[in-house]
């Protein structure tokens, strides 16, 4: 029986249920395995040299490569996106990291020109070096497929973007990948799983931030690949074992935690949103509001189509640098701080924080500028977020 997301959200399915080790002691919250190596009673007589722990009897062997809290995890966040697996990583970006191991020297990547700035330092200042070719592009106007080439094994991009919330389509760029033969990549942090499924629209594979919505409490941080083929998932948690950037047990255990309430944090932090920016779009100090929820954004249409629902992250432009700069110092409530996706709510000043490693360039072509800031809504009051928001910008 399909469970609703909400389930799913707790629960794997009931065949898996019974082989997590829940039944041990019968303890309703899954357990940290806080060890590094585990016993065997002995090696199976099926033994093969040079399978490593695949032939041990156990079904764990040390905790770099597996571990059974990490394990639970990656099997509720691939059930969420509907993947054939998910790894766990340190962060999102030994997760993006990783993820280019399947890259090899001339390799070309096309990606979009409004990416979080942590994965535009990696590209130009890492990737780059190791002979990845990069091919930047508008995805909601510019012709994507004319940019690719023989050469072209990915198209990445994030939807919708943080902090601008511009809108691509996943079915569209996915089958334009595919036609290349390549990979289709999405981040698909800004929304989580509750949201959106982009591996249900035809991309490969999803990344995620598991520090923002999916853990929900500004109290850890993590990365997540997904993929749909399990060959692709069987690579990279090889080269995951190979370079141990796996996520530890105790802060597996606190995502477990987090994932638990995922549904009941989207929606409040969404209907926060929601009424934030229809107050927000009646101030004469903001110019502009960033949200994929305006039926008037560029990007309405395809989010209805796509997702489930918009998120809670918010930008707006003030009228000027000065105020921007002011309103950071002034809210009470909110908290001035880089990070999003919590309970909490937080202001960030992107242009100085996220994608302070951006060029000019790349910020004029995303439209970000040192006039914009971007809002994480929380669960808050949000009679108690507007009040601190008035007394910032017009008190």
């Amino acid at each position: 029986m399909t469970k609703d997301i909400e389930t799913r959200c707790l629960h794997l399915s009931e065949e898996q249920e019974r082989e997590n080790f829940r039944s041990t002691f019968g303890s309703v919250s899954f357990p940290i395995f806080q060890t590094a190596a585990y016993v065997h009673p002995g090696v199976r007589d099926d033994y093969v040299p040079g399978q490593d722990h695949i032939s041990l009897s156990a079904g764990f062997n040390y905790s770099r490569e597996s571990n059974p809290t990490r394990s639970q995890l990656e099997k509720i966040v691939a059930q969420l996106e509907g993947g054939a697996g998910a790894l766990a990583f340190s962060s999102g970006m030994a997760a993006i990291t990783l993820l280019f191991e399947l890259f090899s020297p001339g390799d070309q990547v096309v990606v979009d020109v409004d990416l979080y700035g942590g994965s535009v330092r990696f590209f130009e200042e890492i990737a780059r070096r190791h002979g990845i070719e990069f091919i930047r592009a508008d995805f909601t106007k510019d012709d994507v497929e004319a940019l690719t080439t023989t050469k072209t094994r990915a198209i990445y991009f994030e939807t919708p973007t943080n902090p601008m919330a511009r809108v691509s389509d996943i079915a569209k760029l996915s089958a334009v990948a595919h036609r290349r033969g390549a990979l289709c990549i999405v981040d698909n942090t800004y929304l989580s799983p509750y949201f959106q499924n982009p591996l249900a629209l035809g991309a490969d594979v999803v990344i995620h931030s598991g520090t923002k919505f999916l853990a929900g409490h500004h109290d850890v941080i993590a990365g997540f690949l997904v993929a749909s083929d399990p060959d692709i998932v069987e690579r990279l948690r090889f080269l995951c074992t190979t370079t141990g950037s796996a996520l530890a047990p105790f802060d597996s255990w606190l995502v477990l935690r987090g994932v638990k309430t995922l549904a009941l944090r989207m929606e409040r932090s969404q209907e926060n949103a929601f009424k934030i920016v229809e107050w927000l779009q009646g101030q004469r100090r903001v110019k502009s509001v960033f949200f994929p929820g305006l039926p008037d954004s560029l990007g309405y249409e395809i989010m209805k189509r796509q997702a489930r629902g918009f998120g809670s992250m918010v930008s707006f432009e003030v009228e000027s640098k000065e105020l921007a700069i002011s309103t950071l110092t002034r809210v009470k409530t909110i908290f001035f701080a880089e990070s999003l996706g919590g309970t909490e709510t937080l202001l960030t000043y992107p242009i100085a924080q996220t994608h302070a490693s951006v060029s000019e360039e790349g910020l004029r072509a995303s439209g970000l500028n040192d006039r914009v800031l971007r809002l994480s809504v929380g669960i808050e009051s949000v009679r108690d977020l507007v009040a601190d928001l008035d007394q910032a910008l017009n008190g």
